[in-house]
């Protein structure tokens, strides 16, 4: 990383849109927009954030990855259900030594990228932030923003850019188990996005607020965390209730998957649901309920699972 690093955000919704925002303090950041790109450019990006308000403008939004040209770091924060566009999005971005860190849900995404771009750094962030996109142009930071990091190839490249989100005043910490860092956030993502979906499109307050939801909620999380330990990958229970008190303090709050389904647009059934299903297959690790949560979300209407 450069002393003065440049920087593309590819998916500029909430997530990428948020922490593009805040690094844009401490580097050069650009970003790839679609339908935000028109507000954007002519009122710059506002951020409504419990951290400070912000209003980004200037900002260096452009339609195509070739207008934003080779970058020293790529933060990749579109759904993983839009993988396949990125062997076509990414090469513009791309010179010797440029770092992909990818900030998506889910299993699967940084093997992809290696598959895809051999050579180059690949890092993983998962976001614990409470976060939505309001009209164009404009994000709503709402609770929480800890970024959970770690390397998936690379390693010397984890510091400098763990370094360069605290230096933007975000809370950034490093792991030295991404594998671990993954199975953490499904803790938190396997009951909360799908039984916002299952539960016929209600969000966290309404399931905690349910006794069957919550004790479905408390299920899957132990479900996670077995098959997570058969894996080497050793969670706290106790982990799984700060996971519950954090997210009453959230309030009414829409998961992401929630968000895209009320939207009509594809759930990342397969990286938050499937890809932890097969791995219990797999190991041998029980989880009913969690193959009966893949099996209401993939049938619910247009979630795009199958």
């Amino acid at each position: 990383m450069s002393p003065s690093p440049t920087l593309a955000i590819v998916g500029s919704g909430s997530v990428g849109g948020y922490y593009g925002a805040r690094l844009a303090s401490v580097a050069e950041v650009s970003f790839l927009m679609r339908h935000d790109l028109a507000a954007v450019r002519e009122r710059g990006l506002i951020v409504h954030s419990i951290a400070g308000d912000l209003h980004l403008d200037p900002v260096r939004a452009f339609a195509t990855t070739a207008e934003i040209g080779p970058v020293d770091l790529v933060v990749i924060a579109i759904k993983s259900t839009a993988n396949d566009a990125l062997p076509d999005l990414l090469p513009p971005l791309l010179k010797p030594g440029t770092i992909l860190l990818t900030l998506q849900n889910g299993l699967g995404n940084e093997a992809f990228l290696a598959r895809h771009f051999p050579g180059h750094p690949i890092l993983g962030g998962l976001c614990f932030v409470c976060i939505n996109r309001g009209e164009p142009g404009v994000i709503h930071h709402l609770a929480h923003g800890r970024v959970e990091m770690g390397a998936f190839s690379h390693p010397e490249t984890l510091a400098p850019v763990a370094d360069l989100f605290v230096r933007a005043g975000l809370d950034c910490r490093v792991l030295p188990d991404l594998g671990l860092a993954r199975w953490r956030k499904l803790v938190w993502n396997v009951p909360f996005n799908g039984l916002a979906i299952a539960g016929g499109g209600i969000d966290t307050q309404q399931i905690l607020a349910d006794p069957a939801l919550l004790a479905r909620t408390r299920t899957l999380m132990g479900e996670v965390i077995a098959v997570a330990a058969a894996l080497g990958h050793v969670i706290d229970p106790a982990f799984a209730a700060a996971n519950i008190k954090g997210t009453l303090e959230m309030g009414a709050y829409q998961p992401s998957s929630l968000v895209d389904f009320l939207a009509g647009q594809a759930v990342e059934v397969e990286a938050i649901w499937g890809a932890p299903l097969r791995e219990a297959k797999r190991l041998g690790v029980p989880a009913p309920e969690l193959e009966s949560l893949h099996r209401e979300i993939c049938a619910a209407p247009g979630s795009g699972g199958t």
